[in-house]
């Protein structure tokens, strides 16, 4: 399944230190449209810092997104929406695989092996140990 990344770039600070900051704001795992939607629905319900005191608000839809103009009293200020298919995240989670224990004799070979709740980075949220009897 693609993954899809939301970008926003936004205009912040005012004057001459004045400029565009780009984050991805969130990864929607579906297809294109369903990002649309979703960068749409967060398009529609953002409210940026500058300027203070909006005079006029405009959404625009482009071909990868949205642009949101917003007049103040003396300056627009502009925020770009953007869908990205991710191709590549140095920081994504790794997957890890679930240990299998070879002196396990617990129970049926047709039980299923007990699934461990993990953090997202694959961390078990309940160490292995704890609970456990026969422990020094």
């Amino acid at each position: 399944m693609t993954t899809w990344g939301l970008v926003v770039e936004t205009t912040v600070g005012i004057g001459e230190r004045k400029h565009v900051e780009a984050h991805v704001v969130a990864h929607v795992s579906g297809t294109r449209a369903e990002a649309l939607a979703e960068l749409e629905r967060r398009a529609r319900g953002y409210a940026p810092e500058h300027p203070r005191s909006p005079v006029r608000r405009r959404l625009l839809r482009e071909a990868d997104g949205f642009l949101l103009v917003v007049d103040g009293a003396w300056q627009s200020f502009a925020t770009r929406f953007t869908v990205a298919e991710l191709l590549e995240d140095s920081a994504a989670p790794v997957a890890v695989p679930e240990p299998v224990d070879a002196d396990d004799d617990s129970g049926d070979a047709d039980e299923p092996p007990e699934q461990v709740e993990r953090y997202a980075d694959g961390v078990p949220v309940r160490r292995a140990w704890l609970g456990r009897d026969g422990l020094p």
